[in-house]
């Protein structure tokens, strides 16, 4: 049922676009349909004693519906039309009478939906003589004059929700970029940050081991070549959620990077001399995709920063799967925190809260233990139903 939920609702989602990339083809099918609805009255037989359905009138009925093509280009303008043509049909053919007034409203709507508030006033304004005059040259009874007070009274309403709503959907669309961005961000801002730090390691080791050691020399350069190959990659494959059209509906991209690649990430950061070492306790499992990508980014901030600023001889990275949490903890034996430093950190240690906030966790760091050190410490949790959707 929620399979069946969902895709009636890609499906009305992809016809609403096409409609919105189309609004001429749209407001002539509504013109249409309008059409079809003033064309019963012509076609269901009539007592002889009210005026005859004849072929002029019903022409004169379908010039009150043609203004409604041009109702989103010049909605006040097609108002007047649609009014002055109903005016014409009752004073000269006097043909068979609508149930409703289906050009008028469909009018009103777009007015209320799509118009600044001075023509929504006046509009407002005009319906205050136009109704009572339409009733007058009608029936002139109370009853008729309440009805269409109502139904005008309805289709401004109705098209004032209908712009609420799409101003909604455009603030909620707007937030939703702006996730994105600062998604990608996090995403440049890590494999950036992780793959530039390393090669300038290896960059700056490259002359001292030329003199001393050709054959390290060689592999500080593989290294590097083989770090910016990574990120290139990993761009490409990040960057490729960008592109518009480029691949057919369905096509599988690429995964992001997950625990399965984390012995290759720390392959990379002993290339540049630090001794990395990695430790796992308890039960490993799967896990959502999300949330592997999310641990191996936390770990590639942590290893970056280990890189850049701690000077540091030794990184641990351990993994502790506990029942319904995984924990991960980064330390090594750098100069720690530096003195006076910034309570929320860089970007980065920023970064790795709001990976770890994304899914219900929490992320600290801080002098490692006995005040020696950097650590960071991640709290990540794996409910049953997330691992089991995993497998």
């Amino acid at each position: 049922m929620a399979g069946l939920r969902g895709k009636l609702r890609g499906g009305w989602g992809r016809l609403r676009g096409r409609a919105a990339a189309r609004p001429l083809l749209v407001d002539l099918g509504i013109a249409l349909l309008v059409q079809g609805a003033m064309t019963m009255p012509f076609l269901v037989p009539r007592d002889p004693a009210l005026p005859p359905a004849t072929w002029g009138a019903y022409g004169l009925s379908t010039l009150t519906v043609l203004p409604l093509v041009w109702r989103r280009r010049a909605p006040l303008t097609v108002l007047f039309a649609v009014l002055a043509a109903n005016a014409l049909y009752r004073l000269t053919l006097d043909g068979p009478g609508q149930p409703l007034p289906y050009t008028g409203l469909v009018a009103v709507y777009t007015i209320a939906a799509l118009s600044p508030a001075p023509r929504r006033l006046l509009t407002g304004l005009l319906l205050l003589v136009a109704v009572p005059a339409g009733v007058w040259l009608n029936t002139r009874t109370a009853r008729e004059l309440t009805f269409s007070c109502f139904v005008f009274a309805a289709a401004y309403v109705f098209g004032r929700l209908t712009d609420a709503r799409q101003r909604a959907h455009r603030v909620e669309a707007e937030r939703a970029a702006a996730r994105e961005r600062a998604r990608i961000a996090r995403e440049m801002h890590d494999i950036l940050s992780h793959a530039v730090s390393l090669m300038i390691v290896q960059a700056e080791a490259g002359p001292v081991a030329v003199r001393a050691a050709p054959e390290r020399a060689e592999a500080a350069f593989d290294a590097i070549s083989a770090t910016g190959r990574d990120a290139m990659a990993q761009l490409r494959r990040m960057l490729g959620v960008l592109r518009d059209g480029d691949e057919p509906d369905g096509s599988p991209r690429a995964p992001q990077p997950g625990l399965a690649e984390l012995p290759a990430l720390l392959d990379r950061v002993r290339g540049s001399g630090l001794d990395a070492r990695h430790r796992a306790a308890g039960r490993v499992r799967p896990v959502p995709e999300a949330v592997g990508a999310t641990v191996y980014r936390i770990v590639q901030e942590a290893l970056t920063n280990t890189v850049r600023h701690a000077g540091a001889r030794t990184v641990t990275v351990e993994l502790d799967w506990e029942e319904h949490e995984l924990g991960i903890r980064v330390t090594d034996d750098g100069r720690g925190p530096r003195p006076g430093a910034a309570r929320g950190g860089g970007h980065g240690l920023v970064g790795m809260r709001e990976r770890a906030a994304a899914h219900g966790g929490t992320a600290v760091t801080g002098a490692g233990p006995d005040g020696r050190g950097f650590e960071v410490r991640v709290r990540l949790p794996l409910t049953p139903a997330a691992t089991e959707g995993a497998r």
